[in-house]
């Protein structure tokens, strides 16, 4: 049995502005983070993880070292590209305020109904299905070159690509995708595999060792 402990960035200066960061966007991660990542490093000091593994995106890479210098069995970390958050195109930047005025029907749907999200009418931006495809390669070779019975593996990613990703792993119809919200920042959530294949849910959204409430900026 195979774990898999995925991990949200930590909260950054776009997170607090109510902005689209995505793939091509990042901002630093906010003085409080370094705090909550701390929190997350010794929640998870005494797990034992085979490998590490993070987005390419700075503000997820700042969270994947900062986290595993609290690990008692450091891991190697590994910069997976399959990791990085969905691309929204045009909208990285603008706050959400501003993409609702211009893009209502596309923000909605983006939110609410990933099934009627039409990644043409945004420039640059990326389908759910082709972040969910990338996502399941990612974690399908990482299971294959470090997964076995008893092994515990840790993610590094993003709000979007996990909610999207994790959802694929789990073969969570498109529509019903946000149903449960989002992931808040630093959170930990853990699926399981036996053949990196089927996944199960084990823990979703888990941010207890923070010690801090949900907000809207931090559970997009």
């Amino acid at each position: 049995m195979t774990k898999l402990y995925f991990i949200r960035h930590g909260k950054t200066v776009w997170n607090a502005e109510g902005r689209f960061q995505g793939s091509g966007g990042d901002s630093p991660l906010l003085p409080e983070s370094i705090d909550q990542i701390a929190d997350l490093g010794n929640y998870l000091s005494d797990v034992t993880f085979a490998h590490a593994f993070t987005s390419p995106i700075k503000r997820a890479m700042d969270t994947a070292e900062q986290t595993l210098a609290y690990i008692n069995n450091q891991p190697e970390l590994t910069v997976l590209n399959g990791l990085k958050e969905f691309s929204f195109g045009v909208w990285e930047g603008l706050t959400f305020k501003e993409v609702k005025q211009d893009w209502l029907t596309m923000y909605d749907a983006s939110r609410h109904h990933p099934e009627r999200f039409d990644a043409n009418q945004v420039p640059g931006a990326e389908t759910f299905e082709a972040v969910q495809q990338r996502f399941r390669r990612a974690v399908f070779d990482a299971v294959n070159a470090y997964g076995g019975k008893d092994v515990n593996l840790i993610f590094f990613s993003h709000g979007a690509a996990l909610t999207a990703g994790m959802g694929g792993l789990l073969n969570i119809p498109l529509a019903n995708l946000r149903d449960r919200g989002g992931l808040g920042n630093t959170s930990t959530s853990i699926l399981e595999t036996n053949d990196g294949i089927k996944f199960k849910e084990l823990i979703r959204n888990d941010t207890s060792y923070l010690n801090v409430p949900a907000n809207a900026s931090n559970t997009i």
